[in-house]
């Protein structure tokens, strides 16, 4: 068992995205989803930009990987595939790629990771989908968000603090960390909303709206 640790550079609710009672991770940090085994954790901190730095955005254990295809025709995974003139959650949806019908290559839906104009985006494309097409998919996750915990001390090494990520493989100390991040949160549960959400997204997501499947 391992524990990854990486800054969440763009806290949108993309990635992870922890809608619909299921955090995954399926873009973005292509070695993590590559080299990461069922039963690790994976952590994301707050960005230094932000001003939220040392704080824990989220925390999730890895119980199910996936290959791209499969994320995009399980029907487990419907709702995290991207409508982009819905709700705010769900226009950062998550289930992106795929292979079309008699195609070599990997399609990039709409979605945050393409160009405005839904024209796939190749920088991201490539950085998605270049090295592995694996979803890491939670078993177990706390999504803070915008209300993120400050990480205490004993476990400032945790935090990574420059681009890339880091492991921790002391087992006792990571089972002290998630003893300590699950008394910050309730297991399986999105705490608050995502810190980059325009301020009248977030009044709304109290009433549920952006989170409307």
């Amino acid at each position: 068992m391992r524990l990854h640790s990486y800054i969440v550079e763009h806290d949108l609710g993309f990635a992870p995205n922890p809608f619909h009672e299921i955090c995954t991770l399926a873009a973005c940090k292509p070695r993590i989803r590559k080299y990461a085994k069922i039963g690790d954790y994976i952590i994301g901190t707050g960005s230094k930009k932000r001003q939220i730095n040392g704080r824990l955005i989220y925390i999730m254990r890895i119980g199910e990987i996936v290959g791209f295809d499969q994320y995009w025709t399980d029907q487990r995974f419907a709702r995290k595939k991207p409508v982009m003139n819905g709700s705010v959650s769900q226009r950062y949806g998550d289930n992106i790629y795929h292979y079309g019908q008699g195609c070599d290559r990997w399609l990039q839906e709409d979605s945050f990771h393409s160009q405005e104009n839904g024209v796939a985006h190749v920088g991201n494309l490539q950085t998605d989908t270049g090295i592995t097409d694996r979803v890491l998919i939670a078993d177990w996750f706390i999504y803070w968000g915008g209300v993120a915990p400050l990480i205490p001390p004993e476990f400032a090494d945790f935090v990574q603090i420059t681009q890339g990520h880091k492991a921790i493989n002391d087992e006792q100390r990571i089972a002290s960390f998630v003893s300590w991040a699950s008394s910050e949160g309730e297991a399986n549960s999105v705490v608050g909303d995502p810190c980059e959400w325009p301020l009248e997204e977030r009044r709304s997501a109290k009433n549920g709206v952006p989170w409307a499947t």
